[in-house]
């Protein structure tokens, strides 16, 4: 058998309920192409991230390598997210990439995850070539004077005059000016990019393209239509930044139902996508996967949006579906992966092993279930000094949630089978078995808790929002 094209699709903050048909949410959101995908390939239903959010995630799918703990204090002068692990891949860690490129395989990435670009980033490393589509969330792309947007923002913003302090919406809607249709939205421009990709590089075979769309990660802003087929005629703001902890009930249901639209945008996308791939016959000649960083939390706590606390699988569980011509069809598989897993599978089951931390979940595949792992240890990171974030330690019956650095944050114990939604922390009832994951934890940290990191978290605002601040303080006119 020739050597397989290996194809990765990677959607931020797409939640894995929405589309594992076991789960309640996927009843309610419409994802037809996905759950057509879903068919004719095996999901895992313990997948769960080892370090998050975004790059963590995505250095530790390229590596194979744990980014949880953090521990590497690069140089992140010139870009503004400065959460702990939030930096450029090491540069002793080969990347699948690199080590794909190496064996003769066309390596591609498109991508409007901006925060791989960012200044001291080096994700593209072993790719042939590479497609950034600007324009994503903070992404200083295009600027110009608040009234190019006032118009915009009153759809979004409840009090224009107060438009300079939400530096992100502002950034934002500068990006997105012009937008005609809906192959003018970021998922449409992703996509339509990789097909692209996929024209030009199809007789290169075999080949690694990674597709990477930010959406549905906020701002939650699909085609209209996509959001009012989950809360018709609505009259109001869309707060497509969905952290306003004032709204009304009502707000609440639209916004939830924003991410719900834009999860079913990114699903009429992907679909295009996969039927270019049956179009152009390499459908059956790839091996794809759908995966996801991480989840979002919609109302179940009471709010929006995902911290280093809230480690429930709304937030930690991540999306991962797989077709391979020689994996079963229509399949569920239970066992705990992680993303650092991802390398090492591929690489395995192709015949390049490299020396990875993560394991190949191949094994369970074939239904091999010795192969799995009895825990996980999920590390999230937090944003500034003092708020070095928290980490999960799960298994098949209990979770437990640590504020790993602050000796004054008491854990928390969750019993997953008397508890499936993780509401009632038993902590104080079963000190034995918060004692036994607190080991399985200090494990991979190296040392006891409280844990102290050597990096450092640290850094500045962002371009639009320093503009703004200085402009303020200067009494200059915005």
């Amino acid at each position: 058998m020739p050597p397989m094209n290996v194809i990765c699709i990677c959607l931020d903050t797409f939640r894995a309920d929405l589309v594992y048909p076991e789960d309640p949410l996927s009843a309610e959101v419409d994802t037809p192409h996905l759950d057509r995908f879903l068919r004719d390939a095996v999901w895992f239903r313990q997948a769960f991230g080892e370090g998050l959010p975004t790059l963590q995630m995505r250095r530790g799918c390229f590596t194979g390598r744990r980014s949880f703990p953090w521990r590497f204090n690069f140089d992140r002068r010139g870009h503004w997210h400065h959460a702990y692990g939030w930096h450029k891949i090491p540069p002793e860690q080969d990347t699948l990439a690199e080590i794909l490129l190496r064996r003769g395989y066309a390596t591609g990435l498109v991508a409007d995850t901006y925060h791989m670009f960012k200044p001291t980033m080096n994700y593209t490393r072993g790719f042939l070539s590479y497609d950034f589509l600007r324009g994503q969330e903070n992404d200083n792309w295009k600027s110009g004077p608040l009234s190019l947007i006032r118009g915009q923002a009153a759809k979004h913003a409840p009090s224009p005059s107060k438009l300079p302090a939400q530096s992100t919406l502002i950034q934002y809607l500068h990006n997105q000016r012009g937008r005609k249709s809906e192959e003018d939205y970021q998922c449409a421009r992703v996509f339509r990019s990789a097909m692209s990709w996929i024209d030009d590089n199809a007789e290169n075979a075999p080949f690694f393209l990674w597709i990477d769309s930010f959406d549905p990660h906020e701002p939650w802003d699909p085609p209209r239509p996509y959001a009012d087929r989950y809360c018709p005629n609505y009259k109001g703001i869309d707060y497509i930044m969905p952290h306003n902890p004032k709204m009304t009930e009502k707000e609440k249901k639209r916004t939830r139902a924003l991410y719900l639209g834009e999860a079913t945008f990114v699903d009429r996308w992907v679909g295009a996508f996969l039927d270019h791939l049956k179009k152009k016959r390499l459908y059956d000649s790839s091996w794809i996967f759908v995966i996801a960083d991480h989840g979002t939390q919609l109302l179940e706590r009471g709010g929006f949006g995902k911290t280093p606390v809230d480690l429930h699988p709304f937030n930690t569980r991540q999306t991962w579906i797989m077709r391979h011509p020689e994996a079963p069809k229509g399949k569920p598989i239970d066992g705990f992966i992680q993303n650092h897993d991802l390398a090492p599978t591929i690489l395995g089951h192709l015949g390049l092993a490299s020396p990875m931390e993560g394991r190949s979940f191949w094994p369970l595949v074939e239904g091999d279930s010795s192969a799995a792992r009895d825990h996980v240890v999920i590390g999230w990171a937090g944003f500034r000094e003092g708020q070095d974030g928290g980490a999960s330690v799960r298994d098949n019956q209990w979770n437990a949630i640590f504020n790993v650095s602050r000796p004054d944050q008491p854990p928390r114990l969750f019993d997953l089978k008397a508890d499936p939604e993780e509401r009632n922390n038993v902590a104080d009832k079963h000190p034995q078995i918060l004692q036994k994951q607190q080991k399985r934890l200090e494990a991979v940290l190296g040392g006891p808790l409280p844990f102290s990191f050597n990096e450092k978290a640290g850094g500045g605002p962002s371009p639009c929002s320093s503009f703004y601040q200085t402009r303020g303080q200067l009494g200059m006119p915005v």
